[in-house]
């Protein structure tokens, strides 16, 4: 793009320069007829004056990781006088002794008719200001139930439950943040909590000694899920919390009628206030696990780009087909989320290759990427989306919230 603009100063220098023979040219023969004025126009034209700099824009992003590293990611984007856009983006990483390493450099041209169609395939699917500045009179824009059932295949409301009994990959927090990012598009969302250490609770701000009834009370004592219920501080999230108590629910479920129900039955009683409702399952295949499995419609698997995070997928799978068989004939694994996804190994690409390859189109598109702000975010009771709303992770979450809800660009 520079080596461009350097031949077009170079061109404008010899046009514009004092070379007394270009200047005699154009004489005697521009009166006799217009032709040879023609031919003389052509081989030489008039003198330009140096073209502006074309307009661009640059952004860098730095991320800090938990080695120490410090990961930079700079992207620049220059538009083009015939109106295309070229975009340069380079992720380097600055080890803690002072090396730097560049791990990816991509390069792109946007044709005009390209942005353009990107612009009309993401009207209608951000924060609830551009879809009403979107919605003009002359060209209404879709309603936002249609646009999920068109995209996802499933009305709302939708039940997720977010399993996987590998621990350490992702699902309270993909539950969590996932819930954030759909309430910001402006869907009613609940969280429900069945993992007994309570962090997706404790992550949306929720004390524990500030409720009097929890999950534990719904399962085994009859509770009423919507006295359960607990608002958080952003605008349309809600959360069912958990206590420790949950750990003796898994013993005290194996006597009861109908202990598989439950939830079931529970979530019954307040799915129409919402469109969404996800449950954080506890990295088990236990009862508890069994009861979200039973009350949802879908399951959400959160994998982490690991090897070990592939090993008990075939048998979450055999439990889903089992539940599937005996107790909820209409549950299928509709999304695979990877996460905590490292730029700078081979192992998470090969992993998310291979996910890929097994599942196909149930793998989202969007993946979740491994930073120091996604951790952080539950030490302040905060979704990443509250906590730092310019960073990777959140980023990352506001567009798998688009292609879960069927609203991705």
């Amino acid at each position: 793009m520079r080596g461009r603009r350097k031949d077009r100063a170079k061109s404008s220098d010899k046009q514009g320069g004092g070379d007394s023979k270009v200047k005699e040219r154009p004489s005697s023969p521009v009166e006799e007829s217009p032709e040879p004025t023609a031919a003389a126009e052509e081989d030489v034209p008039a003198p330009v004056a140096d073209p502006e700099p074309e307009p661009s824009m640059e952004v860098i992003e730095v991320e800090e990781e938990p080695d120490g590293s410090v990961q930079i990611t700079d992207t620049v984007a220059v538009l083009e006088p015939d109106g295309s856009i070229e975009v340069e983006r380079t992720v380097a990483v600055l080890e803690p002794d002072g090396s730097m390493e560049v791990i990816e450099t991509d390069e792109a041209v946007i044709e005009p008719g390209e942005a353009d169609s990107g612009k009309k395939e993401k009207v209608g699917t951000g924060s609830p200001e551009v879809e009403a500045a979107a919605d003009a009179p002359d060209k209404p824009g879709p309603d936002p139930s249609s646009q999920v059932q068109a995209a996802s295949g499933n009305p709302l409301p939708r039940i997720l439950a977010v399993a996987n009994q590998k621990g350490g990959v992702g699902k309270t927090t993909t539950s969590v943040n996932l819930g954030a990012a759909l309430a910001e598009l402006g869907y009613r969302v609940l969280v429900i909590d069945l993992d007994p250490q309570g962090n997706a609770t404790t992550g949306l701000g929720i004390d524990a000694r500030n409720f009097e009834r929890s999950m534990y009370d719904v399962i085994m004592r009859d509770a009423s899920l919507e006295d359960c219920i607990e608002p958080t501080s952003m605008k349309n999230l809600f959360v069912a919390p958990a206590t420790i108590d949950l750990a003796g629910a898994e013993i005290e479920l194996v006597p009861a009628f109908s202990r598989e129900l439950k939830l079931k039955r529970a979530i019954e009683t307040v799915i129409d206030d919402f469109d969404f409702v996800l449950i954080d399952c506890p990295p088990s295949l236990g009862l508890i696990t069994v009861n979200a499995l039973a009350a949802a419609d879908e399951v959400l698997v959160p994998i982490q780009c690991e090897y070990y995070a592939l090993e008990g997928l075939s048998q979450l799978m055999r439990n889903v087909h089992l539940v599937a068989s005996n107790l909820n004939a209409g549950l299928e694994v509709s999304t695979i989320v990877l996460t905590m996804y490292d730029a700078r190994t081979k192992l998470s690409d090969q992993v998310a290759a291979e996910v890929r390859e097994h599942f196909g189109n149930k793998v989202c598109r969007n993946i979740i990427p491994r930073t120091v702000r996604l951790s952080e975010a539950p030490s302040f009771g905060q979704p990443i989306t509250a906590f730092d709303p310019a960073s990777r992770g959140a980023i990352a979450y506001r567009e798998l919230a688009k292609e879960v809800s069927g609203g991705a660009s």
